[in-house]
């Protein structure tokens, strides 16, 4: 496959990055230090004081190709707020990528299904060619309902894998993508036997399932799985059930909610937590009373020198930290931006967002599979920060 890269921009966060697509084409894309479809202009010391949250109906960008954002701008809440930070992420790539051929119709979904397919309905009329967000669920349903059906492809925030379809992307770290790399890493490492310990709630039932799939793929067995109640006071009697099948295990996967105590729970109950392999989804083995518990305890999660580099760069511009997950529309419109410079009529086909060799963001690669739903690289890091296995630089075989 052919691939070329072309600098554009001459400041020290200017580098040469690259998302790659299927056939000769190469998508040449260019970046800021630590991230790989960021746009290459300038980053001109401190920007604006921070910003009021964006009007309904606002706009970004001058360009000639429209897509919209939808986002609960009006929510309150946490929704709210994290929609205000959605919005100035999209603004910031917006500036930071050099002369990008794009309008961004900002769109009010106010967090509902209703919301979201009156916001994508007006947006479509007002010339949007894809649709970035939205943030809710219910919201991604709303708006599929009237993008689809207009052959308006979608790159959406949520992390709920039902709303994932053909056309209707999903831009989130997923359960599945996180707990495939853990088991991934462990089975690689020789561990085949496998038991559970999960929070008796709606997440729990997710990551099991996840879980399961997971050891399935890689050839091991699940010997146990036991659930936690939601109430702290009960995690010590259900570790202490799977005490009794320490010696028949080599890994447990804990998603623990609670910052480690689930692990406090299982080293307190007498499972030697040094012997036995601890796995997680995030990281919160970076928790100082869990670290001690389990100090080889291992998660997957991207690496985060290029979320770092981000953080800084948002912060100077806006006088505040981003929410986590701010990178996801920065790098949905660095990639959009990317491919209206690079791809033609062709830019937002099925066979140029699927390709299949993916794209390089903030937080490292990802690809969207023709289902909708993500892949991502993660790095495998250790409880206390160290990175054991670093995050893949590309995919292997198809999405």
């Amino acid at each position: 496959m052919a691939e070329s890269a072309t600098r554009r921009g001459g400041t020290a966060h200017g580098t040469t990055l690259r998302g790659l697509l299927v056939g000769a084409a190469a998508l040449a894309l260019a970046a800021c230090s630590g991230a790989n479809i960021q746009g290459s202009g300038p980053v001109a010391g401190p920007g604006p004081a921070p910003t009021a949250p964006a009007a309904p109906g606002s706009t970004i960008g001058t360009g000639s190709v429209k897509v919209a954002l939808l986002l609960p701008l009006s929510a309150g809440g946490a929704a709210g707020n994290t929609a205000t930070v959605l919005r100035n992420a999209a603004e910031m790539a917006v500036a930071e990528f050099q002369g990008p051929d794009i309008t961004i119709l900002v769109k009010d979904d106010g967090g509902t299904a209703a919301g979201a397919q009156a916001a994508a309905q007006a947006a479509i009329q007002e010339g949007a060619e894809l649709i970035l967000g939205p943030l809710l669920a219910e919201s991604v349903r709303g708006a599929a309902a009237v993008a689809r059906p207009a052959g308006k492809p979608m790159i959406a925030y949520s992390t709920d894998t039902s709303v994932a379809t053909r056309g209707v992307y999903l831009m989130s770290f997923t359960p599945q993508n996180t707990v495939d790399r853990i088991v991934q890493h462990a089975t690689q490492a020789g561990k085949r036997s496998y038991a559970a310990f999960i929070p008796d709630s709606a997440f729990g039932q997710v990551v099991q399932g996840a879980f399961q799939e997971a050891v399935s793929r890689a050839g091991g067995r699940v010997v146990a799985i036991e659930k936690f109640p939601l109430e702290a006071s009960g995690i010590g009697a259900a570790a202490s059930r799977l005490s009794g099948i320490a010696g028949q295990i080599d890994a447990i996967f804990v998603p623990d909610p609670y910052d480690g105590a689930a692990i406090q729970a299982l080293s307190t109950a007498g499972i030697d937590t040094r012997r036995v392999q601890v796995l997680g989804v995030g990281p919160w083995v970076g928790n100082t009373a869990a670290a001690r518990a389990a100090p080889t305890a291992l998660y997957a999660a991207p690496d985060e020198a290029g979320f770092r580099s981000f953080s800084e760069r948002y912060r100077a511009r806006f006088g505040q930290d981003p929410a986590r997950i701010a990178s996801l529309t920065y790098d949905s419109v660095s990639l959009i931006a990317a491919l209206v410079r690079t791809q033609g009529s062709q830019r937002f086909s099925e066979t140029i967002l699927t390709n299949s060799s993916g794209f390089n963001g903030v937080d490292g690669l990802f690809r969207f599979r023709a289902d909708g739903t993500p892949q991502r690289g993660l790095a495998v890091i250790q409880a206390g920060g160290r990175v054991v296995s670093p995050a893949p630089r590309t995919f292997s075989g198809g999405s």
